[in-house]
């Protein structure tokens, strides 16, 4: 692919003007399909999917970031790369948005509607507004191959859904139960524990005496909740606890009641929480429900559907949760049985959606047996098929399989996979199929109706990384090249609800983990570390941040800001100061491409060509792709910008383009071949580099560099080159830099200004330094604004003159007409004090044996030779003072 029409650098850098016309100019060029080089070996990764109900937020913002890193990275690479984009119909969330524009637009409900009609407007809004945060995610500058985009209910991800639910169901492990769920009463359906936020709220702990049926005695219960204990069936205690060993096997009187209800022993109970005794409430608190399975205890609901208390209340029947806890507070303490209330802050799970208080629910619902599952899925883990990124949550990951209860998969909405199942009316059996039914597979019988609840949406997310590439057709071309993907992106806090179901999933239906490496990114929190939210007015629109700075702004922000598995904090100024790095280079580039004639051909070099700086700033280079090339395949996205950040910005632009002024600005023309060349060179392959962080500005870039070919999306990534490493050379600038540093911060303390010239004295320790320094003694004139640059080998300083030490030499600036002698000598004095710190620092740490003993022999000789450089930097120092007094 050729390049567009040559374009040249405008004086500022405009991402409006740019990110729109490129990233049409890439998707247009279908640049981001893959396939096209089946020579190549394959990478794929599938895009954790957003619900089509949202908009971006900071949290899409970096997960589509490193993932587009990721692929921009690898394609360049020689990667065939895929990433496959993709939304979620998001099930409970799309159907509260739609349900509410119709209530708001028409005064209707969905029952108003029916089901079919509902469904029908659930489909059209999700065309008209739901695709929108795909548009979003290209303004982000995300590379994904848009002609692969899916959707969780496209028809060929159904058909996966049905595929994988019928297999399940007929080696029995989906089966149909009554047992503990999540529920939302105001939504009427089951959530799952993704839906459920935890919320720390202020509540009360009401203590209750139950009195011994015998009347020889009474335990205390401590209970947030009163309004529930209509629906107890037995007090628990330990087996071990001494005092409670008589009770036993007795009966106590439920208050307010006239039943009467065991005492039961259960190694679940805490003997040092509270009392040591529970009260056991099967239908209306999970734990409570195992217990009172292991007893064989009847399973009593004193709370409907609605969060309202039923008949089993008695007198209290009728009443919400909260008017319930409050009158049965009031009622135990006027009957006596109240001993305390003890005000406490503890966590209330809370709907997603709608911020009701969730009711742990005793539901017929369907579920996924889980005990083989996620057995499978942690021997793999354990035998190393599964890598985590950073590896501490491997621990997590164990923890979720090792804790997972049976996953309750059915949903009382309308919106969604309906549940493949249809119940007889005749012989009462269910039948499942991959179609849809028209009679029993058992009896044979029309009277069938099929299941009106639909599935959890993390059940079809769960078979994202193989259903988006045509399984069940496992003949599938993108199926046979690009599964199983070879890692996922995505944030640690969904590692156990999303990443371990397409873990045993995978699993499951390939016989293969469906990723090689999981990287688990953290939350992106306020300025103060708390999480963002709308309730909190603490939230930033990524869009809105890409309006004002650019797309390539917010992305270089937020990869530089991230280090694996950890949370980030947004603030204005990092937004500020990446888009400081972004003019820097934009900059830079003007600079360069205003130096390089339209037809320019870089030169061939050879090194006798190369002086001092042109050797460094190579080495620089080779050690910068070296360094990112690194951290990218080890997904250490911010270290590998880090590691950018620094040489773009101190090596090539402060130092080796300054340097270069000279060649370019002068005769020799040879010279600034050379120079050229090498501008052309390091240029190229900086913002190769920087590419996949910062997209739209090196695209730009590049096509307007003479002597670039195509796009620089589809380029080679550099390589590092061992053979220009030239330590000789990296420590010879850097003495250079320190002496130019040391002029400046003389200049800057003593108040002379840049402009005004200055004459100098180098005096060098021996010959090899002296010839370093006359090797770019114009360099340093130019730099330090020197009229007068002499450089000797040993001798006297001038008389009066100012002293900077570097390592192997003194710079004198002579005095006279320049400072204040008595202000040179304090200054002096203070350089003595730290460089005194410096050794005495270095001296107690040689001087420990422990350190002498352990740390690497390198390591020591480094701290000796520093302790060296300081004790002849301070008696130079002290030299000067008592030249001066």
């Amino acid at each position: 692919m050729t390049k567009p029409e040559q374009r040249t650098l405008s004086t500022v850098y405009d991402p409006k003007q740019v990110e729109k016309r490129t990233y049409e100019y890439w998707e247009k060029n279908g640049h981001f399909t893959a396939g096209k080089h089946p020579e190549r070996p394959p990478f794929a990764i599938v895009m954790p999917p957003p619900n089509v109900t949202g908009v971006l937020h900071l949290g899409h913002a970096l997960d589509n970031t490193l993932q587009d890193i990721t692929i921009r990275y690898k394609r360049m690479h020689g990667f065939d790369a895929l990433w496959v984009p993709g939304t979620d119909h998001a099930g409970i969330a799309t159907q509260a948005r739609v349900e509410k524009a119709i209530q708001e637009t028409e005064g209707k409900s969905r029952h108003d509607l029916g089901r079919d009609a509902f469904v029908e407007r659930v489909w059209a809004w999700k065309e008209e507004y739901g695709d929108a945060i795909t548009s979003q995610i290209r303004a982000l500058g995300a590379s994904c191959d848009w002609s692969r985009q899916r959707f969780t209910m496209d028809e060929g991800l159904s058909q996966a859904v049905r595929e994988v639910f019928v297999r399940l169901y007929e080696k029995q492990l989906i089966y149909r139960g009554n047992r503990i769920i999540n529920w939302c009463p105001r939504c009427a359906t089951a959530l799952s524990d993704i839906e459920v936020e935890h919320q720390d709220v202020a509540g009360t702990l009401y203590h209750v005496r139950y009195p011994l049926a015998d009347g020889e005695g009474e335990v205390v219960i401590a209970t947030t909740r009163p309004e529930t204990m209509f629906a107890d069936v037995a007090i628990a205690v330990h087996p071990d606890d001494e005092r409670y060993q008589n009770m036993i096997g007795k009966t106590v009187r439920l208050p307010l009641t006239d039943r009467d209800i065991p005492v039961i022993a259960d190694d679940y109970v805490d003997m040092e929480f509270g009392t040591g005794c529970l009260k056991i409430t099967p239908a209306h608190d999970p734990n409570d429900f195992e217990v009172g399975n292991r007893h064989d205890l009847p399973h009593l609901q004193c709370i409907d559907a609605d969060g309202r208390l039923n008949t089993l209340a008695g007198a209290f029947a009728g009443l919400s949760r909260e008017e319930g806890r409050t009158q049965v507070a009031n009622a135990l303490e006027s009957e006596g049985y109240l001993v305390q209330r003890e005000q406490i802050e503890h966590a209330v799970g809370h709907c997603s959606r709608c911020d009701t208080v969730v009711e742990p629910y005793l539901s017929d619902q369907w579920f996924v047996r889980m005990e083989k599952l996620a057995a499978r899925a942690l021997d793999g883990f354990n035998r190393g098929d599964l890598q985590f990124v950073p590896s501490r949550f491997g621990k997590a990951f164990t923890r979720w399989m090792e804790d997972m209860r049976d996953w309750c998969i059915s949903r009382q909405l309308w919106w969604g996979h309906r549940i493949p199942a249809w119940y007889c009316d005749d012989c009462g059996e269910i039948s499942v199929a991959k179609t849809d039914l028209v009679r029993c597979s058992h009896c044979q019988s029309e009277r069938i109706r099929q299941d009106e609840d639909v599935l959890d949406t993390w059940f079809s997310s769960a078979l994202w990384p193989f259903s988006t590439l045509e399984w069940p057709n496992t003949e599938a071309a993108d199926f046979k090249r690009y599964y199983p993907t070879s890692a996922l992106m995505t944030g640690y806090d969904i590692l156990g609800f999303w990443v371990a179901r397409m873990v045993f999933m995978g699993l499951e239906f390939t016989d293969e983990m469906p990723f090689k490496t999981v990287v688990l990114h953290g939350l992106v929190r306020d300025a103060q570390g708390q999480k963002m939210s709308k309730s909190k007015g603490n939230g930033v629109d990524p869009i809105a941040v890409i309006d004002q700075y650019g797309a390539d702004a917010l992305r270089f922000m937020l990869a530089t800001s991230t280090s694996p598995g950890n949370d980030q904090r947004f603030t204005w100024d990092k937004i500020e100061g990446a888009r400081n790095f972004i003019n820097k280079i934009w900059n830079a580039s003007r600079f360069v491409a205003m130096n390089l004639p339209a037809d320019f051909t870089p030169a061939l070099l050879t090194k006798a060509q190369l002086d001092v700086a042109d050797r460094w700033i190579l080495h620089r280079l080779s050690e910068t792709v070296a360094a990112v090339t690194h951290h990218l395949d080890s997904y250490d996205y911010g270290e590998a910008a880090r590691a950018m950040y620094d040489f773009a910005w101190d090596d090539f632009c402060d130092w080796y383009i300054e340097f270069s002024k000279i060649a370019l600005y002068g005769e020799d023309e040879a010279r600034k071949a050379v120079v050229q060349t090498l501008l052309h060179r390091v240029l190229t392959s900086l913002i190769t580099l920087l590419h996949p962080y910062i997209p739209f500005v090196t695209e730009e870039i590049w096509q307007a560099l003479p002597n670039t070919n195509g796009a620089l999306i589809l380029s080679n990534w550099p390589e590092a080159e061992p053979d220009l490493a030239d330590e000789a050379a990296v420590a010879q600038m850097n003495l250079v830099m320190d002496a130019i540093r040391a002029v400046r911060n003389v200049r800057a303390e003593l108040h002379v200004a840049p402009s005004k010239p200055i004459p100098m004295q180098i005096n060098c320790e021996n010959e090899d330094v002296a010839t370093l320094f006359e090797t770019v003694q114009k360099d340093i004139a130019r730099f330090c604004n020197s009229d007068a640059l002499t450089i000797v080998v040993g001798g006297d300083a001038p008389a009066k003159s100012v002293t900077q030490i570097v390592s192997g030499a003194q710079i004198h600036i002579p005095q006279a007409g320049l400072i204040d002698i008595e202000a040179e000598i304090g200054r002096l004095n203070k350089e003595a004090l730290r460089l005194k710190g410096e050794v005495e620092r270095i001296e107690k740490k040689l001087g420990n044996a422990g350190f002498v003993a352990k740390a690497p022999a390198d390591v020591v000789a480094k701290e000796r030779s520093k302790m060296e450089d300081y004790e002849q930097k301070l008696a130079a120092v002290q030299a000067r003072i008592q030249d001066l007094s």
